[in-house]
């Protein structure tokens, strides 16, 4: 049995919705039907952070709070969560939040358009931190409000605010805990949900079996996993989805685990969740994962939808071709696993079939060092012109043992360098086997211009991170120690 309602708390009262437009965004919902009109819409694809709410999940018994732009999640998302905007913080006699008070007082706001949405992502940072936790340093308070852009304060009294995470007694949030958590496990989210209205359908099954049977039903459905992409289609194109079909649901696609000699990475695992276990296994590749948007993108949005997507742009596929990554692909009880190189095939087109989907991507964990850089024009949130990856091996007298290449932004698809790779595997680890590889990818690669970036320059800076990576395993004194060298 499915159900059709949606079934979520708004800051804490429960909400059930029926007859819902599939393709309705929650910052419509909230400013047209709830006139809740603090949430803004600023850029409407998920870039500037005006229209911040927060989302609760209940996890392992307790609530995982995490911001999301508004502008680009469906209403049918919100089942089973509880919603919270700059209208719930007040406290149970109407004071405001610290959070909300820490900006009066350090004279956060100036036309006031941006401030619930800094106001949410300070919210959200603060209940993500535990009492044990050492006091947040300034980068850890640029990193919870990347996703947020304000044209009038200049930032640094926006940044004097964040002392409200430091001190302060429990507020509302903290007081109804319990009932929010026993609220959140009364709504009925092991049934799936089914969706029909105005000629569309939204489907969220809630097991690999479902999912599979309902692609192979709906074929030329949409995947919604995080709606970092999808929504954009709907907000910015002003594209109807007739179909969707949200793999969120399904616990497997959800897991990060390990699977004999690699880390498995479900398709519906965030950025977010991911970054930790990244990070700590190759720390280049978790440093990339946090340039990928603001904290409100990475909070929704998926690797595996990354990789499913094919945008020659993705910054996750050159670190994860580079480390020899393999993706499982099913349809219906069919599976088969594929190296993630051979999964591209032309611009936008991959080695998906009708009705089959990505179930998770195997990263081996092996020796190889892995060194991998964006250039990019913004250090944060912004699309790269060139992304390199490196992983790399050596023998015990510097020989290269093993090289893997590839590179994000140059053409129709991610490419992996295999000519360079066999140019260098085998030579000494010095300055002429580097120059030797820098003319092979001169012929190797043939770079595309456009709006980010000439040929020329994608392949000067190609070579040029070539060297970096001579540099960074050789000298690592002389090389900054970050992922933009631009």
């Amino acid at each position: 049995m499915a159900r059709s309602d949606i079934r979520f708390l708004l800051g804490f009262e429960p909400i059930a919705l029926n007859d819902v437009d599939p393709n309705q965004t929650v910052l419509d919902w909230l400013r047209e039907s709830m006139a809740l009109t603090g949430t803004k819409e600023g850029c409407a694809e998920g870039d500037c952070g005006a229209c911040t709410v927060v989302l609760a999940d209940v996890r392992h018994g307790e609530l995982l709070y995490k911001p999301v732009n508004a502008c680009i999640v469906f209403l049918p998302q919100l089942d089973g969560r509880q919603l919270i905007t700059v209208e719930h913080l007040k406290g149970e006699a109407g004071e405001a939040h610290p959070v909300q008070q820490a900006m009066v007082d350090h004279h956060g706001s100036q036309c006031g358009f941006c401030t619930p949405g800094f106001v949410q992502a300070l919210f959200a940072f603060s209940k993500q931190r535990s009492a044990s936790d050492s006091l947040p340093t300034r980068a850890d308070i640029c990193n919870a409000l990347q996703g947020n852009l304000c044209r009038c304060t200049g930032y640094r009294p926006i940044l004097a605010a964040s002392d409200a995470l430091h001190t302060g007694p429990d507020d509302v949030f903290d007081v109804r805990k319990s009932q929010t958590i026993a609220a959140l496990e009364k709504l009925d989210t092991t049934t799936p949900l089914v969706i029909q209205n105005r000629g569309r359908s939204y489907r969220a099954p809630i097991s690999l079996e479902e999912l599979a049977t309902a692609i192979q039903e709906q074929p030329t459905a949409t995947l919604l996993a995080g709606s970092t992409d999808v929504g954009l289609w709907v907000t910015k194109q002003h594209r109807t989805q007739d179909q969707l079909i949200d793999m969120t649901r399904v616990p497997e696609l959800s897991r990060i685990e390990k699977a004999g000699d690699a880390l498995r990475i479900g398709a519906a695992c965030t950025y977010q969740d991911a970054h930790a276990v990244i990070a700590q296994a190759w720390p280049d590749f978790g440093e990339l994962i946090r340039r990928i948007g603001g904290a409100q993108v990475r909070a929704m949005g998926t690797i595996g939808g990354n990789v499913a997507n094919g945008s020659p742009i993705g910054d996750t596929m050159p670190a994860l071709i580079a480390l020899g990554s393999t993706i499982l692909l099913r349809r219906g009880k069919q599976q088969r696993r594929l190296p993630l190189e051979d999964f591209y095939l032309d611009y936008r087109k991959t080695a998906l079939q009708p009705g089959e989907f990505v179930v998770d991507i195997d990263i081996p964990t092996s020796n190889l060092e892995l060194r991998c850089y964006k250039i990019s024009k913004r250090l944060d949130q912004d699309i790269s012109a060139v992304l390199g990856a490196f992983a790399l091996a050596f023998e015990a007298d510097q020989t290269v043992k093993d090289l893997r290449i590839a590179f994000g932004g140059m053409a129709a698809v991610p490419k992996r360098a295999i000519n360079t790779e066999r140019a260098m595997i085998g030579k000494p680890w010095n300055m002429a086997t580097i120059k030797a590889g820098q003319a092979a990818l001169a012929k190797e690669l043939a770079p595309i211009s456009d709006m980010r970036a000439s040929a020329s320059y994608r392949l000067t800076v190609a070579q040029n991170l070539l060297m970096k990576a001579f540099i960074e395993t050789t000298a690592p004194e002389t090389a900054t120690r970050v992922l933009d060298v631009s």
